[in-house]
């Protein structure tokens, strides 16, 4: 059965400044700022949420079909989601506009000064979820407000299960719009920032809110992960990764695992060790979408770091 994974789709593109932005940056003018950086390493990705969730998904063999908005320029994109085997039959064309964007500059101090173009991302709500027949879950990833919004209507009037994964896009909801997307959600996922937001927003502690819902779900970095369900917590251990490169996506990654264990209904310690494993293998990779393995390489290397297998 299929999993729709709605969201944004975008190009990162990352800059590497090689010196320090402390350097070229005179505190008493940020008023009257004009600086210029050279960067002779440039490398442009494939990311955005949905893109990211689906192509993890995807790796471990699951039926998903990613829901999203893209621009004229999706080209180079669309081609690479066809090398990978990732359905296109969803995304919707917009035209005359470009597919979301993002400019990273990183300094040698790890600082970094990022612009974000929407483009396409801020009409995801004239894409609706029609197609519901066969499909066994959902997820609501950072989009588009309007988009956001609508799509979990749809999922909850289809009788969908979803996952509400607000990410970036919190800053955009009150607590009564984020209260409303718990009430519709399945499941909720959060990292430690976002997990705490939500409770400023919503006045619900983690534990009153995974009583609305079967599970929350945090991301805790380094820590690892914890599962909140309505009778316990339960504790996912870190998966060291073999060296670390980029942790831009471990998230996406993680969330990807998670629903292959959902999806396939493994318990949740297993279905959290899945997810953490293929976060950790993202991080040893540049980019989002870099790093490959089958499902049955994927098997053998969880039942190395985990003691067990799974099926």
């Amino acid at each position: 059965m299929t999993v729709l994974v709605c969201g944004s789709f975008a190009y990162d593109n990352i800059m590497v400044f090689n010196d320090r932005f402390k350097n070229h940056i005179l505190p008493d003018k940020v008023h009257m700022l004009n600086v210029s950086f050279l960067v002779p390493e440039l490398r442009r990705e494939f990311g955005g949420c949905a893109g990211n969730i689906a192509y993890n998904l995807n790796l471990l063999g699951g039926d998903v079909k990613p829901v999203g908005t893209i621009g004229e320029d999706f080209t180079p994109y669309a081609k690479w989601m066809d090398q990978c085997g990732v359905s296109r039959e969803l995304l919707k064309t917009i035209d005359n506009t470009f597919t979301a964007q993002a400019y990273i500059t990183t300094d040698l101090d790890d600082n970094q000064i990022t612009a974000f173009h929407p483009g396409a991302m801020n009409e995801a709500h004239t894409n609706p979820i029609t197609a519901t027949d066969n499909v066994q879950m959902g997820i609501i990833s950072p989009d588009g407000r309007q988009g956001m919004i609508d799509h979990s209507t749809q999922f909850a009037e289809a009788n969908i299960p979803f996952i509400f994964d607000p990410g970036q896009g919190m800053p955009m909801f009150d607590g009564d719009d984020l209260l409303k997307f718990i009430d519709q959600a399945t499941w909720l996922t959060l990292n430690d920032y976002e997990s705490q937001l939500m409770q400023e927003k919503t006045g619900l502690t983690l534990e009153k809110i995974a009583e609305r819902v079967e599970a929350v779900i945090v991301t805790l970095g380094g820590e690892g992960s914890k599962i909140y369900t309505a009778s316990k917590v339960i504790e996912i251990e870190v998966a060291k990764a073999r060296k670390i490169n980029d942790p831009t996506g471990c998230g996406d990654a993680y969330r990807g695992g998670l629903m292959y264990g959902m999806t396939n209904k493994l318990d949740w310690e297993t279905s959290g060790r899945i997810a953490a494993l293929l976060g950790s293998m993202k991080i040893e990779h540049h980019g989002t979408q870099n790093h490959k393995i089958t499902l049955d390489e994927f098997k053998d290397y969880f039942k190395e770091v985990y003691g067990y297998s799974f099926s």
